[in-house]
């Protein structure tokens, strides 16, 4: 099945690829697969991933400061991470937000280092990446002060929330300000079936796929370490769930990804 797969979210540079990323990456290239978004995640891991856009034509890259990394990071890193941004081969900032599920970084440090974040990406002018978990209303009202203060691009894609499992209204709201709904192998985990409703009327339109590997393994493989390969897996249950052939979800789903990280379409 010759289909055109953009994996909009991955970690490659991660050391649970040390001993096979090169056949990762031609597994998935092989099996489908055209682009990767590698993403950083601190300033070492952005330099990786830019190391891997540069090494490979079908890898792209984003590059910012995770929020549980955020005690971490100091203002000066900052600076590197505007070089980082300026590079031919990064398409994004990210991945940026708010996590208060796990407490590796206070909330006034991922506050304080989204805001830094948020600022640069008025000043660099791409998309952003949305990490967001049990932080909506903090993560809502700080993405809408920087909508006051930035303007929608040409292709009028402001950014992507990153393993989208809110309901449909914040989904609509963070789509009725610019941004698409990016959904990994997770919405077909039995514990989904709430989001896979919400899924069914989000439209086609906004949608992409990403696997963030080496995280949230198909159900199948749960346990194991995921891979962008699996992408597939992923297209096929959210062409289930939407009601529309696999083709035409890679097609959709592929066409919205160009157009988020202003991509050549093929």
């Amino acid at each position: 099945m010759d289909m055109d797969i953009i994996d909009t979210h991955a970690h490659l540079d991660m050391p649970e690829f040390d001993s096979d990323r090169d056949a990762v990456i031609k597994r998935a290239f092989d099996g489908g697969v055209n682009i990767i978004n590698t993403i950083g995640i601190n300033i070492e891991s952005c330099r990786r991933a830019i190391e891997l856009a540069e090494k490979y034509q079908g890898i792209v890259s984003s590059v910012g400061f995770h929020p549980q990394e955020s005690d971490n990071i100091k203002e000066e890193d900052v600076h590197i991470l505007r070089k980082f941004a300026q590079h031919p081969r990064v398409v994004a900032m990210g991945e940026m937000g708010l996590d208060y599920y796990r407490h590796r970084s206070s909330r006034e440090n991922q506050l304080k280092v989204l805001k830094w974040q948020l600022e640069l990406a008025i000043e660099i002018g791409k998309p952003i990446i949305i990490h967001c978990r049990e932080a909506q209303e903090d993560m809502l009202n700080l993405v809408r002060k920087w909508i006051g203060n930035t303007h929608i691009s040409h292709n009028g894609a402001r950014g992507v929330l990153h393993c989208f499992n809110g309901d449909l209204e914040i989904a609509n709201i963070y789509i009725d300000m610019g941004f698409y709904v990016a959904l990994g192998a997770y919405i077909g985990y039995p514990s989904s079936a709430n989001l896979r409703n919400t899924v069914k009327n989000i439209p086609f339109e906004r949608l992409v796929i990403e696997t963030d590997c080496p995280f949230l393994p198909p159900q199948q493989y749960r346990g194991q370490r995921n891979e962008p390969y699996y992408s597939m897996i992923t297209l096929g249950v959210l062409a289930e769930v939407k009601r529309v052939p696999q083709e035409e979800m890679a097609r959709l789903t592929t066409l919205n990804a160009r157009n988020l990280f202003n991509l050549p379409v093929k």
